[in-house]
């Protein structure tokens, strides 16, 4: 017997002891009753007395993402004056720098809400009543787009999407030259879906687009992606852009941020959607603070958004997107790695197509919702777990403020909640990420 065996035989076991008495679930019928929210609640209620889980929790979910201290900081500083002095400066360098961010010459306007807010926003300042749009069908958040449009009195028609493939941008092309070229007042897609982590070629949708001779607004969902995924507002054909601060913007949930060309403001002058809060005409024409946000300012806010723009102004985009292709290509590395039958597996497989800020995992023979138990009660990580058809999944948010040292543990985590759960694994995925991340760092000056 080893010298190391022989002192793990001297450890008293750890028997896991429960902290509370979870529900008592005495029936199959009663389990299956029990929904999957529920489900998860009741994972929950019981906590082992003896953890690894002490110490700095970690995120690795698609959003909210980890705030940085500089940005927290800057979230807790006392309220000003809302109507003169520091506020005033700090509402005009962050409506100086959002458009560096999508790349556009264009304007861009803050909205108090999360991402949808954002949706209401374009909706109402370039849409009227019995507009026809085309939705993008890519995961989940484009049926939904779609949802509220109709619910605003607008017609909505879904381009079909390929499962677990990118639109098709060549099928958009089709689309519309099949009709006359006034057919839609907006083509909508997504550039990743937070659900099954595609990534759609926004630019070839783009060209498509232009070459239909088409006079629809072509309108992006980059609130998964903004400052994550290499993003050409203008030069890639981009009316509106639509994004949230929660995510790769490193700022607490709470504003919706909308960019807007020349053609998107002029086409909103005859919207009859249009309504006092999100009128962006009201918004550009105001002289005070009050009415660039329809109100009260969101301070605190403001505040965090200014850091956060200003750590990305720092860092670079160039620089910016360079690291989160490195660590999206380390995390489906890893993935790729623990593919074996029985086992998970990595949903979107198109080279090109798969985001760079959140990872979608299939669980067909895995219980996805014991690994995240494991994984946050044990361990202390919070994972994604798979929303929409997908819910045998689970999601890796690396959106943000992630970097080696992070991802590295959160894989780390993950790979040892497999193996607690009994998923079977092709290999070490850890190892395959430390590879792709270690090539990464030789290029990089380290004197």
């Amino acid at each position: 017997m080893s010298a190391r065996r022989s002192l793990r035989s001297l450890r008293p076991p750890l028997n896991p002891v429960r902290l509370s008495e979870p529900r008592r679930i005495t029936t199959k019928t009663a389990q299956q009753r029990l929904s999957r929210f529920e489900r998860i609640d009741a994972a929950r209620t019981t906590v082992p007395a003896v953890t690894l889980r002490h110490g700095i929790p970690m995120v690795a979910i698609p959003g909210p993402s980890v705030m940085p201290e500089r940005v927290l900081a800057a979230f807790r500083l006392p309220m000003p004056n809302i109507y003169e002095g520091e506020l005033l400066d700090v509402a005009g360098e962050v409506f100086a720098r959002l458009p560096a961010v999508a790349d556009t010459a264009g304007h861009a306007f803050v909205s108090i809400g999360n991402g949808h807010s954002g949706w209401q926003m374009a909706a109402v300042n370039t849409l009227s009543r019995g507009d026809k749009v085309l939705v993008l069908e890519s995961g989940r958040f484009p049926a939904v787009w779609g949802l509220f449009l109709e619910r605003s009195g607008i017609e909505v028609e879904t381009l079909p999407a390929t499962p677990r493939l990118p639109v098709d941008p060549d099928a958009v092309a089709a689309r519309l030259a099949a009709g006359p070229a006034d057919e839609f007042a907006a083509v909508l897609a997504v550039h990743v879906d937070t659900a099954i982590s595609v990534r759609n070629d926004i630019e070839a949708i783009g060209r498509s687009i232009a070459a239909s001779g088409s006079s629809a607004l072509f309108v992006v969902d980059c609130i998964a992606s903004m400052a994550c995924d290499e993003f050409h507002m203008d030069a890639w054909g981009v009316d509106i852009t639509i994004a949230a601060s929660q995510k790769g913007l490193m700022t607490p949930p709470g504003l919706g941020i909308v960019w807007a060309n020349e053609r998107a403001i002029e086409r909103g002058r005859n919207a009859d959607l249009r309504d006092g809060y999100f009128d962006w005409q009201a918004r550009l024409e105001g002289e005070q603070i009050y009415q660039q946000f329809s109100g009260t300012p969101p301070v605190s806010h403001l505040f965090a958004l200014r850091e956060a723009l200003r750590m990305i102004d720092e860092e670079t985009l160039a620089v910016r997107w360079h690291r989160h292709r490195v660590l999206g290509d380390a995390v489906r590395s890893a993935v790729l790695t623990w593919e074996t039958p029985g086992g998970v597996e990595l949903l979107i497989r198109e080279l090109g197509a798969q985001a760079d800020c959140v990872t979608t995992v299939m669980t067909p023979h895995v219980d996805a919702l014991a690994l995240a138990s494991v994984c946050e009660n044990t361990a202390g990580l919070t994972i994604g777990l798979g929303v929409m058809d997908h819910t045998g999944s689970f999601r890796i948010g690396h959106m943000g403020h992630v970097n080696p040292p992070a991802l590295l543990g959160a894989l780390g985590t993950i790979e040892a909640g497999l193996r607690v759960v009994g998923a079977p694994l092709g290999g070490s995925g850890v190892a395959s990420a430390a590879e792709v991340i270690a090539e990464a760092m030789a290029t990089q000056p380290h004197a």
